[in-house]
């Protein structure tokens, strides 16, 4: 009989790539999960693992078995959540990931309230951008994803349920004393000749603020390129850049202006879960979290149009 632990490490392999990574996202030490493979291996009579060096990849079974593997741990998860559900109050574990600023703007309160209503309820929070939370959540790896859909390469897909949270504007960050905030609302065509901090290339941001420059007929002056939204804002209150962020981010801790672009911009903030052949209700309980997070979001005045 088939090991559903062994399973789901057989499918975190498939998923992570290295058997160093699936004992550290396990708590086990590598030699422990060779071991539990290879019995694996004797249990189905089948060479599921390849090793070329100190490497190992899945053969064509393994990557076969892995793939109903998945199937078989989500029935299961399925007929836990059903037993769950015959009692009156949500429990279980739910993975959560967000991109970098929704985890403390929306995530973060929305667990919290959580926490007060359905005790039972852990959430293990990850931070994932959207380009790398939607394939996680399509691989099993994550509950629910916190993302955007307005990017090239999210197209919709049908097996993936989507539940709108709010809206969220772009918004131009500069220094304090920069002669621009004397506007209420700015065009991008007087920012062509200013230095600018992107996020990393590649990325949903760095994508949108590129092709937003580009639409105002210039080329940005890009001079630094940040993961981490903290760290533009620091940039920017230092006077070296300027920077269009997500109103999310703009944390008013940081000393800088933040002005709306004209014509205004804003992305779809949207969860996202896999479509389930039974709703687990521990999952349901942290979006209706999540919803009401997004529907009492207000953007604080002194972000609209001041510093």
């Amino acid at each position: 009989m088939l090991n559903p632990w062994r399973l789901r490490l057989l499918t975190d392999l498939s998923t992570y790539g290295t058997v160093r990574a699936v004992a550290q996202r396990g708590n086990l030490s590598p030699s422990a999960v060779s071991q539990q493979l290879a019995t694996l291996e004797r249990e189905t009579r089948t060479a599921l693992l390849e090793r070329t060096g100190r490497r190992v990849r899945l053969t064509a079974a393994g990557v076969l078995l892995a793939g109903r593997a998945r199937e078989i741990l989500a029935l299961m998860d399925a007929a836990e959540a059903e037993l769950r559900g015959l009692a009156d109050e949500p429990a279980g574990t739910v993975t959560l990931a967000a991109f970098q600023s929704a985890v403390h703007a929306i995530a973060e309160p929305a667990v919290a309230r959580l926490a007060e209503r359905h005790p039972d309820v852990t959430v293990v929070l990850l931070e994932l951008e959207p380009h790398d939370s939607m394939p996680a959540l399509r691989r099993g790896d994550v509950d629910i994803i916190i993302t955007t859909t307005d990017f090239v390469g999210a197209e919709l897909d049908p097996a993936i349920d989507l539940v709108p949270i709010a809206e969220d504007a772009i918004m131009l960050v500069l220094p304090e004393d920069h002669p621009l905030t004397a506007h209420e609302a700015i065009d991008l065509k007087a920012c062509a000749d200013q230095p600018w901090s992107f996020d990393v290339a590649g990325s949903y941001m760095s994508d949108l603020a590129t092709r937003l420059c580009r639409e105002a007929g210039f080329e940005p002056a890009v001079i630094a390129r940040f993961n981490n939204y903290m760290i533009a804002l620091q940039h920017v209150e230092k006077g070296r850049s300027i920077a269009l962020l997500p109103s999310l981010a703009a944390d008013p801790r940081y000393r800088v202006a933040v002005r709306p672009i004209t014509p205004p911009v804003t992305r779809r903030i949207t969860a996202a879960i896999r479509r389930p052949a039974t709703p687990r209700p521990e999952i349901t309980a942290v979006l209706t979290a999540l919803r009401r997070k997004g529907a009492t979001r207000a953007l604080p005045e002194d972000r609209r149009g001041r510093p």
